[in-house]
């Protein structure tokens, strides 16, 4: 990958990623050893951060460390988890603690030292447009240039012939909380923020933590663990009916494999639409250390008799909530099953209540008369995770963790972050720089024909590149020479 920026049309970038998130960042690393291919990648934020406010201690990826950056695609790549142990000389320490799942704030550390030390990754960025030019068959990149306190420093643009939009998610706060999640006096908190305001939360008399995925358990857990026996004052509350094991049997997982996705692709909108919220225990379940963790918690505070202040309801939504003086927060829920409903007041609120996939409209507005979309009125995304766009668009824009209605619950998982990388660089080089297999389940989905893979229909522009460098990332981050935009 060659670096650099494109300030005139007539010389455009290959491909411009918005935003450094770990998809993008997967991209980008992928896209290094490919030499004659031009790119850059732009993110308003300082430098990578991933989740800050869940690294709570103890907690863990929960797919394996082989869910890197690049090695499911590409496990010679100089950018692996592996070869990051080995620059920061832990690979005999890792070997020997025999873990499978990397520490969450490991994996934090990891996407850090690959965004110091990759070229064409330019912080600091705010994208501001995103336009499609057909004199020029180009895509224009209007961005700001941020100095230190995040005020704008200086304009500019970039041209591009393909864009990769990883733009990432926000923090879901429901609609009846978001009155009081935006009343700065009374700690209703998205689990985002969790470490941030934790010591606050503990302070409180009586807590609440609301939704029951894997981010909800880890916080309950970690408020139960520092809560006195006997006054913990907690409660615990889920729409789901039950607090149940996220789905980790072995042919259950093959639900997020590339077999799968294509599968998912092909089937009728309706039926994808029905399909996922069928799937909650895939992506909204608790992983079985941690439900064990929460129950061993609860059982030895049990042992001098009684039992702990703590309720855990599940099957129940939150209809209404508002402030009863200056700050107790009551809660009026209803229960599914029972058609009953009742009130709760607390002194603090922990929402746990997920991610939604940004829209893309903010950015792909001027795009509008090109993008087709399907009948929700959502952007149509193809097999190679590129916007169904107008024919007079030459280029492509790609998608990452924008396409669960079209490629199922796998497109926010970090177990496919590689492969989805290299099926968008082998379709954008219109060559097989990283060939990927046919097959990647035992399980067939469907009973017809699986679908040709992507990396044999690619239909891309073919680009002059040479095969894979072996490029070895410098320790020094300082090293690493950074190109900005010529203004």
């Amino acid at each position: 990958m060659t670096t650099a920026t494109a300030p005139d049309p007539r010389t455009p970038l290959d491909l411009v990623g918005v935003g450094i998130g770990p998809f993008n960042l997967s991209l980008a690393a992928l896209a290094h050893p490919l030499t004659g291919l031009t790119c850059a990648f732009y993110d308003q934020r300082p430098a990578f951060h991933w989740h800050p406010g869940l690294m709570i201690e103890g907690a863990t990826l929960q797919v394996p460390f082989l869910a890197d950056l690049v090695t499911l695609a590409d496990p010679t790549n100089p950018w692996s988890f592996l070869n990051y142990l080995r620059h920061r000389e832990r690979l005999f320490p890792f070997y020997f603690a025999e873990r499978f799942h990397a520490p969450r704030a490991e994996y934090d550390a990891y996407c850090r030292w690959v965004s110091e030390n990759l070229p064409g990754l330019h912080y600091r960025h705010q994208i501001d447009g995103l336009r499609w030019n057909a004199e020029h068959a180009v895509f224009e990149i209007d961005h700001t240039q941020l100095d230190a306190d995040g005020e704008a420093e200086a304009l500019g643009r970039t041209y591009a012939r393909n864009v990769a939009l990883g733009i990432g998610t926000a923090p879901h706060v429901p609609e009846p909380l978001q009155p009081l999640a935006d009343a700065p006096a009374l700690p209703v908190i998205h689990s985002a923020d969790y470490l941030d305001h934790r010591e606050r939360l503990l302070a409180a008399d009586h807590i609440t933590v609301i939704g029951s995925g894997q981010s909800g358990a880890e916080v309950f857990l970690d408020l139960l663990r520092n809560r006195p026996a006997g006054h913990e004052r907690l409660h615990w509350l889920a729409r789901t009916p039950a607090f149940a094991p996220m789905e980790y049997s072995k042919l259950g997982l093959e639900q997020f494999t590339p077999d799968h996705t294509r599968y998912f692709h092909g089937l009728p909108e309706a039926t994808r639409d029905a399909l996922v919220p069928q799937q909650w225990q895939l992506y909204k379940g608790i992983d079985h250390d941690t439900i064990a963790a929460i129950h061993q918690e609860l059982y030895e505070r049990t042992v001098d008799g009684g039992w702990p202040d703590a309720v855990l309801t599940p099957g129940v939504t939150v209809r209404t909530a508002g402030r009863i003086g200056a700050h107790t927060i009551e809660l009026h829920l209803e229960h599914a099953h029972q058609q009953t409903r009742s009130r709760l007041t607390t002194d603090a609120v922990v929402l746990a209540t997920g991610y939604r996939e940004r829209s893309l409209d903010a950015l792909t507005g001027a795009l509008a008369p090109y993008l087709r979309r399907d009948t929700a009125d959502r952007p149509r995304i193809d097999v190679h995770h590129r916007l169904d766009l107008d024919a007079r668009v030459t280029g492509s824009v790609y998608v990452q963790n924008a396409e669960r209605h079209s490629h199922g619950v796998g497109a926010p998982d970090l177990g496919l972050a590689a492969w989805r990388s290299a099926v968008i660089l082998n379709h954008l080089t219109g060559t097989t720089p990283y060939p990927l297999p046919d097959r990647t389940a035992f399980t067939t989905f469907g009973l017809a024909p699986q679908p040709r893979t992507p990396e044999q229909t690619s239909g891309g522009r073919r680009l002059t590149h040479q095969p894979p460098a072996t490029a070895r990332p410098s320790e020094d981050r300082n090293a690493v020479p950074r190109q900005l935009p010529v203004h």
